[in-house]
This record gives C-alpha cells, structure tokens and sequence, in this order.
C-alpha cells in the first residue's frame, strides 16, 4: 500500500486513533500489507503506534488516555471505575498513576505510550452501574457512587487493593444512600457486610 492510500483510509475515519484491523477492512487489504504501510508512516512520524494495532495520528492536540480506551479492549467491555472515576468526578484531588478499569476479563496491567491501565476484574453480577462520560460515547464511566463501591467492594475481597483512600471531597449530589443499594446487589453476605461497614465508616468520618 502506498502512503497517499493509507492516509485516504485513515482521513475517512474522522478520528484520530484508528486500529490496524480498521484500516485492512476499509482498504481490503491484509493486516501484514497494511501494518507494514503504517510502521513507514511511523518512521516519517505522520503517525505513532499507541499500542498493539492501535495507532494515532500525529497532531499538535494531546490525546487524551481516555479515548483510546474503546480501541485497547475492543470486542469486550470495560469501564473507567475506582480511583480515575473518583478523580474524574473531583471526589479525589490526586491524579491516579494508572487508569484503573472495571472488566469482566483478568486483571492485568496494559501499557501503552500514552497511559498505563489497571485492569481489574468484576463478576458479571456487579458489572453494571456506567454509561457513556457526559454522553459523548468516548469510553465508558461509572457513576460516582458505583466507582466508590467498586473500590470498597475490592478492597474487601483483595486486602492489598484500595484499602486506603487519600482525601475525599463528595459533591452534594453524591448519595451515600445510592451507594447502599449498590451494596444490596452483592450475593454474599460477608462481603455485602463488610462492604457496608468501611462505606458507614467512610461517611461517618465525613461528619467529624
């Protein structure tokens, strides 16, 4: 494939992330002869790889690490929850080194030239509690009082993960009583306890 042809592909696109996969289908040709097109691209730094098959133009805007999710985890669903969505919200001042993720796949650690992700897995019964940030369709969030949960309810079932929480700021609209019927979805009974326990001792200690 020549340059000028990859270019036209990717300008079709109307983005500026794109996957290798998307080009080879929109051009009709392999992945081999489009990867190879785009890694010339690269060397003449028109374009950067972001990750395994996912790629960026090169442009005088920064990428934001939250539009790529969608490219990273394409074929499943994953959702921005925990510490990131609690900083997102302001609930937390302290920017969070890595994007954490809610999956129903393994935990595990992405990395990529732009971010690094924290993937942590979720039972599908609690998978649940997100929507598109602000409408945008650019990646998936959970809703304040569902990232919150989400991180009591793995600290209880791992130790070593968000056990400690740096300084908190709820907005008004946070509900705490939202926060509680989250809870109510968890099946076991031990957790579910548990679980309400740190989140009464986290608004208790809001009132001192």
């Amino acid at each position: 494939m020549s340059r000028v042809s990859v270019l036209k592909f990717i300008k079709r696109l109307e983005r500026s992330v794109f996957t290798t996969r998307e080009i080879s289908e929109l051009s009709g040709k392999s992945l081999s002869a489009v990867t190879q097109a785009l890694n010339f691209l690269q060397k003449q730094k028109v374009i950067f790889k972001i990750y395994r098959g996912v790629w960026s133009e090169v442009t005088s805007n920064p990428l934001s690490p939250y539009t790529i999710i969608p490219f990273l985890f394409s074929g499943q669903r994953v959702y921005v929850s925990f510490l990131s969505a609690l900083h997102i919200y302001g609930i937390i001042e302290q920017i969070p080194q890595l994007i954490y993720l809610a999956a129903m796949a393994h935990t595990r650690i992405v990395r990529t030239k732009i971010s690094d992700f924290s993937v942590h897995q979720i039972t599908p019964y609690f998978f649940k509690g997100f929507s598109w940030y602000k409408g945008t369709g650019n990646f998936l969030i959970a809703e304040p009082e569902k990232a919150l949960v989400d991180c009591v309810y793995l600290s209880v079932r791992k130790k070593n993960q968000f056990g400690y929480f740096p300084e908190l700021y709820f907005p008004k609209t946070f509900s705490f009583k939202k926060a509680k019927l989250w809870v109510k979805k968890i099946p076991d009974a031990k957790i579910r306890l548990a679980v309400n326990r740190k989140l009464d001792k986290l608004k208790s200690s809001l009132s001192l």
